[in-house]
Parts: C-alpha cells; structure tokens; sequence
C-alpha cells in the first residue's frame, strides 16, 4: 500500500470518528489506531472518556487479539471495558484491513454507560416487576377504536374472517368477545352484529344465551 492510499483510508477514518462522537455527545470517544506503530499508535481521539492523547498505545486487549489471530482477527463489538476511574464503557473496536487484507489500523468507539446503570439499577425493580396484567394494552382515542381493536384480536384468535363462521362459531365469537369485556361499552352490540352479518337482536340472544350457560357453569 502506498503511503498516499494508506493515508486517504486514515483521513477517512478520523472524519468518521469526528462525526460520530458529534452525534453521540460526552459519553462517545472515537479512536483510530495505526497499528503500524502499536507503541504509539494513536492517531486522532475525538471525545474524552479514557483520557488519552495521540501518541498512546493499543490496547492490552488488541494486542492480545492481534497475538493470536493476526490479520484473521474478527471485529469485536459491544464488548464491556472499565476504565482506570471506573467508569464503566461498551466497547466496539473493528479491524481496518488492506485490499490484501492486512490489517493496518483500528477504529474504536467507547460509550460510557456509568450513568445509565446507575438510573437503571434505581428503576430496576419498577421496570421487572410482573403482574397479572403484562399484556399489550391499547390506548384508544376513543370508543370506536377499543371496539374495533378487541374485534380485531378475537378475529386473530379465530384465524379467520367473520363471513365464513358457522352459527356455532358465531355464538362462540360473541362468548370470546363478552369475556374481554368488549360489551361493556356502549354501542359494542351494533358493531358486533353488523362484522357477524347479524341483527342486534341475535347478538342480545347469543349474548343471554352464553351468559346463561356461564352462570349455570358457576353453580
């Protein structure tokens, strides 16, 4: 490799570095490392989470990794690394290869995730505790949208369309739907009877019919 092209892939490499720890913010640093000099091989560092400088060396890590699989090192990503004031980081580093695949060069990125460990561990228990109710809720805009919505997943439980249910399966949509809750709501009948093709009277008799067998069940 040239020292023109070698030096058109590290220019790159350190707009990138810029840009991203822009868009990331304090808890981003970006590294790039020409490994030719692994003693010195800092190039650019934009961000300050290690307190590094240009000049500094590759990592313990990289080294380690260099050591056993050269240039067939595999890209290490999202990986936990702790910092000497015990910050605590998720770590990316990739490999920069030649067009021979030689690898020439290391791009590293570190996030410190101290704080949101911290917030997380103070909410943990709000965020993992269970309940009875841990389903999918819909937040309705209005009445409509609930009716529908509950339609919608009896339909799904059904797996298929209304038009081709038998009378029985008619009676058991209306028993599935009344166990949900979704005649509780004003106007539900009518909607039910207008999916099923049915008067609102025969939707009132499903419904007596199958609240009749479920009280009798009861005793």
């Amino acid at each position: 490799m040239s020292i023109d092209e070698r030096k058109v892939i590290f220019d790159n490499l350190i707009n990138i570095a810029d840009s991203i720890c822009e868009m990331f913010g304090k808890n981003c640093e970006v590294a790039v490392h020409d490994l030719r000099t692994p003693e010195r091989s800092l190039i650019h560092i934009a961000g300050d989470i290690t307190h590094r400088q240009t000049g500094a060396p590759i990592t313990d890590l990289v080294l380690k990794v260099l050591k056993k699989s050269k240039d067939k090192a595999k890209d290490m990503v999202g990986y936990k690394s702790v910092t000497k004031d015990g910050r605590i980081l998720r770590s990316t580093t990739s490999f920069i290869r030649d067009k021979k695949g030689k690898i020439i060069g290391a791009f590293c990125v570190n996030f410190d995730v101290t704080e949101f460990i911290g917030t997380y561990n103070v909410f943990k228990d709000l965020l993992e505790k269970g309940s009875e109710y841990d389903k999918n809720e819909t937040f309705a805009k209005n009445l409509n949208e609930t009716i529908e919505t509950l339609t919608q997943e009896a339909i799904l439980f059904f797996g298929k369309q209304p038009s081709s249910f038998s009378p029985e399966e008619k009676i058991k949509f209306v028993s599935y739907l009344d166990e949900k809750g979704a005649f509780l709501i004003k106007g539900s009948v009518e909607y039910v009877a207008s999916i099923l093709g049915l008067s609102k009277f025969t939707v009132y008799s499903y419904l007596q019919k199958v609240r009749s067998s479920s009280n009798s069940n009861d005793d």
